[in-house]
């Protein structure tokens, strides 16, 4: 079937929310695919609050999302509305929103509606719904990914700037992957689900998509933080890393750890693979096995008795509206053995020490996100193995406590979408943006601002004989500064050379040139308590009249060194022909 041509997003459109919202509908009214939408809400409540918003800005009040157009999955909780999960009978209307999408409202997000989903959030092919299979925002003869089906087609074909998917086995990343968008799995607990109806409480994250890899890191970041009324959620913690490394190697998978890809699938994976090395990244093949083996356990072990766990005790009552795939599914969680769970358990604590492993050499694992791309007809034909297969590199990641970005690959030779994942440790989430941010040559967006900045002159810079302690520290490069006019500088007698430098005042001092890092917390804390004397660590003064944490030496070892001031800066010191 020919490919349809995806909607230009609304958030390129226009410049006040009020006529954004009149534009999404229209669009929504154009595209006319009810299944999308399980409630759409009145245009004209829409309309008023974009009217509001519009009139807040006006005043001066600072709204980061003003205007940004929202479509919520239906498994998470907005007030008012009603939650169905996708089951007409389970449907109840809460009285709070889930704080995930308060606090995008509260930053001036408008929300349109709540999308469809395969049923119970089970499955990867959104056709599992009584509102209708979710038919492909592309190709509207095959899938359109699922479960959090409806989100991703509504931004692919315009309807929203972004959308909130939950994921547990790859829902939030393959339907970004089918339709050339971006998806976006933080680490679990750094976006709180509470207020989200559970799939399997321990592995569920709330997810984003958007068009672009600005965008959706940009709302991710606006629903980051703990909630108490979310007791597995979490902060970032003290050494989370905040950079990934300038020339950065890639994991990837060997070749018999790709056999589930169809042809097409598997050429556009090697072409993705040759993009990256083009780009000067490298690649180096790893065996997978064990976590291609651990993600069987989410549907085939134990560990699905979560699923029973959440939502079991309702099925079990037999009403209506049922899909019989997802309720066989749910309902077969009720077998397994406490034992059982355990010893599956322990498998995926082993799993997980082999990924500790593997990323301790690589910043992350490059994966296709999904295997194919299968028609409507095919999936109603066989329900449970094109599902399973279609998450075969996807389902190990919550098990196993990885964060992951899905973003566009190169595409197939027929010009489909295809689509890769970074997957990274948990809560190097940023890490991951940056190297995909790398791959699609996009600005790097920031997911997290947590940090301390640093500010160094000497033997850290870029490649100095010290930069690789940067490095280590996944430290994020922030760009070149100067320091106020109120500095000199001194050649200490050290090995490997380094300098160091005094805060002298206007009237003698000079400004110095240097580089800007930012540091996690506990990152900062190694960097000072490994620096060896005479060096020392405090505030220093940006020509910005800004204040930084940099590098200095105490006075008195300056006293017999070489002054070098008048270079220019620690670099020119070393080039200079003395």
């Amino acid at each position: 079937m020919e490919q349809l041509p995806l909607a230009t997003p609304v958030a390129e459109e226009f410049a006040n929310a009020a006529d954004k919202v009149a534009r999404a509908y229209r669009t929504i009214r154009e595209a006319d695919r009810p299944e999308v939408w399980i409630t759409l809400r009145a245009e004209a409540t829409v309309l008023a609050e974009a009217a509001a918003v519009d009139a807040r800005v006006a005043q001066g009040e600072a709204l980061p999302l003003a205007g940004l157009l929202l479509a919520v999955k239906d498994n998470i909780d907005i007030a008012g509305l009603p939650t169905t999960c996708a089951c007409p009978s389970f449907s109840s209307v809460p009285e709070h929103t889930a704080p995930a999408v308060a606090r995008l409202v509260a930053q001036g997000a408008l929300v349109l509606g709540k999308t469809n989903l395969d049923q119970f959030a089970t499955g990867l092919v959104g056709t599992r719904s009584p509102y209708g299979p979710v038919r492909n925002g592309l190709f509207p003869d095959r899938v359109s990914g699922g479960s959090s089906s409806g989100s991703a087609v509504a931004v692919a074909l315009g309807m929203v700037d972004a959308a909130l998917g939950t994921d547990t086995a790859g829902s939030g990343r393959v339907p970004a992957a089918l339709h050339g968008i971006v998806g976006i799995k933080p680490t679990l607990g750094l976006v709180p689900t509470a207020g989200v109806v559970p799939a399997c409480p321990d592995y569920d994250a709330v997810t984003v998509f958007a068009r672009d890899l600005g965008l959706a890191t940009t709302v991710a970041n606006a629903m980051i933080g703990p909630d108490p009324a979310d007791p597995r959620s979490r902060p970032w913690p003290a050494d989370a890393p905040l950079g990934a490394p300038t020339r950065a190697t890639l994991a990837v998978p060997a070749e018999h750890n790709l056999t589930a890809l169809t042809p097409a699938y598997r050429a556009a994976f090697d072409a993705t693979v040759d993009r990256w090395r083009a780009g000067g990244g490298e690649v180096a093949t790893v065996d997978i096995t064990e976590l291609l083996d651990a993600a069987t356990l989410l549907y085939d072990g134990a560990i699905v008795a979560q699923r029973y766990a959440a939502v079991g005790e309702f099925l079990s009552g037999e009403p209506a509206g049922v899909d019989p795939v997802v309720a066989g599914i749910i309902r077969g969680g009720e077998r397994p053995a406490a034992h059982a769970y355990v010893t599956d358990l322990g498998t995926l604590a082993h799993a997980a020490a082999t990924a500790r492993r593997l990323f301790a050499d690589y910043p992350a694992l490059l994966l296709p996100t999904t295997t194919e791309h299968p028609t409507i007809a095919a999936v109603t034909a066989d329900p449970i193995s094109i599902n399973s297969r279609m998450g075969t590199f996807t389902n190990f990641c919550n098990l196993l406590d990885l964060a992951a970005v899905a973003v566009p690959g190169e595409e197939t030779a027929d010009g489909d979408p295809f689509g890769v994942m970074f997957v990274t440790p948990a809560f190097a989430d940023q890490v991951g943006i940056d190297l995909a941010a790398r791959l699609l040559g996009e600005p790097v967006p920031l997911l997290t601002e947590t940090g301390t900045d640093l500010l160094v002159v000497g033997a850290h810079l870029r490649g100095l004989p010290l930069h690789h302690q940067l490095e280590q520290a996944k430290a994020r490069f922030l760009g070149e500064v100067r320091t106020s006019a109120a500095y000199r500088m001194v050649a200490l007698p050290a090995s490997p050379p380094k300098p160091g430098m005094l805060r002298v005042g206007a009237e003698t001092g000079s400004s110095l040139p240097g580089e800007l890092y930012r540091l996690s917390p506990a990152a900062l804390g190694t960097f000072l308590g490994n620096l060896p004397a005479p060096m020392t660590l405090g505030k220093v003064e940006l020509d910005s009249g800004r204040w930084v944490t940099g590098f200095a030496c105490d006075y008195e070892s300056s006293r017999d060194a070489t002054d070098i001031t008048t270079y220019g800066g620690w670099r020119n010191y070393l080039n200079a022909d003395r």
